[in-house]
Parts: structure tokens; sequence; C-alpha cells
């Protein structure tokens, strides 16, 4: 898509990453000017996403220093283009991973944004103008309106953040697979982090009975008490996996670490099907035989497009489904960092931009 290149004259107080070193400190850099299919959007709260670690270390090998990280952003809007539409000032709103896409693919036009060959993100992407996107670890953030979200007025903007990445990443799939519409299926979540314990509200919400799989016996009483799961297994415990073995319908794996998949397949029912939503830097060990013996299914999944996204909001307003998440001021984003990366945080961390900026910017 061609379009005119804005001026880039706005200056923006963040925070960003510079090299590897994984430290995060005030960054002052400049954004374009509202476009006329744009809205800039003043951002009030930004989750953080494990994703976020990868690029600030350069894990994956593609980041382009400086980074701005932060693609789970909600906040209000101060200024609407000339052509934009269903968006006014002062609306609740919401952006995500997604910044650009080439908008006339079929991908495009079926509402399958997210898996547009031309697909730039949030942040360490290439928007239309040629400029490097940057993210929502920063005071403002201008975005076109056709990759931006209503939030629903009920949902308090903190804690509905994640949900623009890690809600959308687990509904998706669970939309695709028949399951907003298939109460009493059987469900397995594994892993019980920032994903895992959206996908156990959601299928709570669509009533669907949940089974949490996860390495930590401790978890239990979490997962069953206070996100009402129906069932948990100690992936570790071959007494508990073999006493689940061909009950569960679908799976949605969120661990991002390297693991064995045959185990976990061999509790789906025969044609039952695992989608992984994780992104382990490393290959995952997938026996053969659960596949062979099960007719079962493993695929992929990522976000989602933007009608969903939408849905995804409106149906978490409907339900009052929100993150658990613990806030945070922007002098403590190292801190949380390095504890993202122990998994130390129920569930998600979630940065207070507006409520106190740095004295250093």
């Amino acid at each position: 898509m061609t379009q005119t290149t804005p001026n880039h004259t706005q200056t923006v107080a963040g925070w960003a990453a510079h090299d590897s070193s994984g430290k995060i400190t005030p960054f002052i850099f400049k954004r374009r000017e509202n476009g006329e299919n744009d809205v800039t959007i003043k951002i009030l709260y930004c989750g953080m996403c494990h994703t976020d670690l990868h690029y600030i270390r350069n894990d994956w090998g593609i980041t382009m220093y400086p980074v701005v990280p932060g693609h789970e952003i909600t906040g209000v809007i101060t200024e609407v283009g000339e052509k934009v539409k269903g968006f006014k000032m002062g609306d609740r709103v919401g952006v995500g991973c997604l910044a650009a896409s080439c908008l006339e693919c079929e991908l495009c036009t079926d509402s399958q944004e997210n898996y547009c060959s031309n697909l730039q993100f949030t942040y360490n992407g290439i928007f239309w103008d040629g400029s490097i996107t940057y993210g929502g670890y920063s005071q403002i953030l201008v975005a076109d309106h056709r990759y931006v979200v209503h939030v629903p007025d009920n949902l308090p903007m903190d804690a509905a953040a994640p949900l623009l990445c890690a809600g959308i990443t687990v509904f998706s799939p669970m939309k695709e697979h028949n399951l907003l519409q298939s109460p009493g299926k059987k469900l397995g979540v594994v892993g019980l982090g920032g994903l895992g314990h959206v996908a156990v509200k959601f299928g709570k919400a669509f009533g669907l009975h949940v089974t949490v799989i996860s390495t930590s016996p401790s978890k239990e009483t979490e997962a069953k008490l206070r996100l009402g799961a129906d069932a948990f297994l100690v992936s570790t415990d071959p007494i508990q996996m073999q006493s689940g073995a061909r009950t569960l319908d679908f799976i949605i794996n969120t661990v991002a670490g390297k693991h064995s998949l045959g185990p976990i397949l061999e509790l789906l029912k025969v044609k039952g099907t695992m989608v992984l939503v994780g992104a382990p830097d490393k290959p995952l060990d997938l026996p053969s035989f659960p596949l062979i013996f099960g007719k079962r299914v493993v695929k992929g999944s990522i976000i989602g497009g933007m009608k969903d996204t939408q849905e995804m909001m409106d149906l978490c307003g409907k339900h009052n489904i929100t993150c658990d998440v613990e806030v945070i001021k922007p002098d403590y984003i190292d801190q949380a960092l390095s504890r993202l990366d122990k998994n130390d945080v129920r569930y998600r961390f979630v940065i207070d931009i507006a409520g106190k900026l740095s004295s250093n910017l």
C-alpha cells in the first residue's frame, strides 16, 4: 500500500532498549503527525509481554535498536484524522500487535490481517512510510484506525490492556474451533501464566470443562479456586497424565519453553487438536505415535485479525473478563523484566504510563 509520507515532528517521551543488555532507559523520539486515517492516543497503560523481553535482548536476532516495546496498549483518543470512521475524541481504545498490513490481499480482506505477508508490528516493524515503529512504552501513539479497537466502558483500562495480546492469542483459536458455542466440551490449558489464565477464564465463560496442565503442583489451588478450573494435572506426574488420557477435545498450549508434546498429546481424544500459541526459541519434541494412533492434529496460531479482536473485547465486556495484573510505574520496568524472565508475576505486568512519568523525561 502506498501512502503519503507524514512528517515525524511530534516529540514523545518513552522507554527503550538500546542494545541487547536488556536494560530499559528513558528515550525521547519522534512520532508522525496524525494523518487522515490516523488516531492519536494518549497511552494510559501498557502490558508487558514475554515477547518484549525477546526483542529487548535480541533473542531472535531481528531487533532494530533502539526498540520501544509494548503491544498491549490502552488509552484515550486525543486526535482523529479526517477519513477516520467509527472513532471520536475521548474514546477508550486499545492497540495490540498490529500496526500495518497490505489491506488488499485475500487474508486482509478476510479479516485475517495477522497472517498478511506484509504484516508490520506495533514495534520493531517498518510502517508504510518506511519508519521503524515504536510501541507502547511511551506517552502517545499514532495509529491507523483500522488497527484500533474500542474498549468496553465497564472494563478497567489497566486490566484490559493485556487482552490486546494475551487475550486475542487464546481467543482466536478457540473461536476458530467453535468453542464459543460448544458448552460441555473439554478444554485443556497448558501453562498457567499470562496467556493460560485468560484461556481458563474464556473457557469457563463459554461453558467448557477446563483442565489446567502444569509442571507446578503449587498452582492447583490457584487454578481451581481462583480461576474456576474443573481439573488440574501435573504434567511431570505419569500417573496423573495417564488418568487424563483421551479425555480432552482441544488443548491450548501456552508454554514458551522447550518441552515434549508427546505426553500432552495423549490427553487428547481421537481427532483432537492441540494449538501452540507459545513461542519457544528451540524446537519442540514431537513424537509421531501420539499423532498416528490418535489421528490428532498439532497446529499453531498467532494473535488474531482486527474483527476477532474487537469481538473478543466485546465479549470480555459482556462477561466481565479481564487479566489479573500487577500495575507498576515506569521506573520499575527493568525490575519487572527481570521478574518476568523468571515467570515471577501473577499474571501480567502492566505499566501505568500516564500515572507518573519518570523525572528523567
